[in-house]
């Protein structure tokens, strides 16, 4: 299954005024424009370089998980996210973005716990709602599988793990 990552800037409440908001665009739109150009070194790059004199700046921050994320590198996203987490705990998106990462790793649980706090804080978040569609998915097969490996001779194990699978690969289909 394919988990959404939120790659849309935050909707953050926090007050900007003048030029840095200025600068703060430009630059979220050039690290962006550079990650999706595939340079995600140089995303990085220019990210650093702001955060280097802007090291609080939550957008910043959560883009720059975006990128290492996508780069493979998800422990060094996590560390961001659960940074942004701490700073800004009104944020709902860094949670989902750290339910991505946990359930890409199989750890279902713990994704399950982050789109829970997601949509605690943020109700109307379409995305995470998805990926908890997704992670029930999951866990239902894990759980499906379990009982089947204690039952060996249950009539009904096998088909609904082939409907998981089913779900699993049409998903996986509609995301490419």
């Amino acid at each position: 299954m394919q988990f959404s990552i939120f790659v849309a800037v935050l909707s953050l409440s926090l007050l900007l005024v003048g030029t840095a908001v200025a600068a703060l665009a430009d630059d979220l739109s050039e690290v962006t424009r550079l990650h999706h150009a595939g340079q995600s070194v140089g995303a990085l790059e220019r990210a650093d370089r702001y955060l280097a004199t802007h090291p609080k700046d939550a957008q910043m921050r959560f883009l720059k998980s975006v990128v290492l994320a996508d780069s493979g590198r998800s422990d060094d996203a996590s560390a961001i996210l659960l940074q942004l987490v701490q700073d800004y705990p009104e944020l709902a998106e860094p949670h989902n973005n750290l339910a991505a990462i946990y359930a890409a790793s199989g750890d279902y649980a713990r994704a399950r716990a982050e789109l829970e706090e997601t949509l605690r804080l943020n109700p109307a978040y379409a995305p995470a709602y998805e990926n908890l569609g997704d992670v029930h998915v999951m866990l239902a097969g894990q759980a499906y599988a379990k009982a089947l490996r204690l039952e060996t001779a249950s009539a009904s194990l096998p088909k609904k793990l082939a409907l998981i699978r089913q779900l699993g690969q049409a998903t996986a289909a509609a995301v490419r």
